[in-house]
């Protein structure tokens, strides 16, 4: 790999950028404001101020939503998910999945996967 894209991909690892870009997408394609640029601008700019502690990080999902998503993922109705499709959901979500630490035999149960 060429210097220069190592240096590439170290800035975008060390400012988050892929998550962010893939969170501003989702939340696109979640709520398809008729004006997507100045949407996104706002987006911004409540993540900025939530930063700042002025104000809230903006959400892409609300409790409804994730009761949807978790019962889409426990087919069988169980109240519980594997792990492994904890982490997948988080990764579509665009969130890390660096500091969990489950082992493969823990259920995940809608409270645990609304956290």
């Amino acid at each position: 790999m060429a210097a220069g894209e190592q240096e590439s991909r170290e800035y975008l690892r060390r400012h988050r950028l892929p998550e962010l870009l893939h969170r501003l997408g989702a939340l696109l394609l979640f709520h398809r404001p008729e004006r997507p640029r100045e949407f996104l601008i706002q987006t911004l700019e409540r993540v900025q101020a939530g930063r700042r502690a002025e104000g809230e990080y903006p959400e892409l999902l609300d409790e409804g939503n994730l009761e949807a998503m978790f019962a889409l993922l426990d087919v069988l109705g169980q109240g519980r998910i594997t792990p492994a499709q904890y982490r997948e959901a988080l990764k579509t979500l665009g969130l890390s999945t660096e500091d969990l630490e489950l082992g493969d035999d823990e259920n995940i149960t809608l409270d645990v996967f609304k956290e």
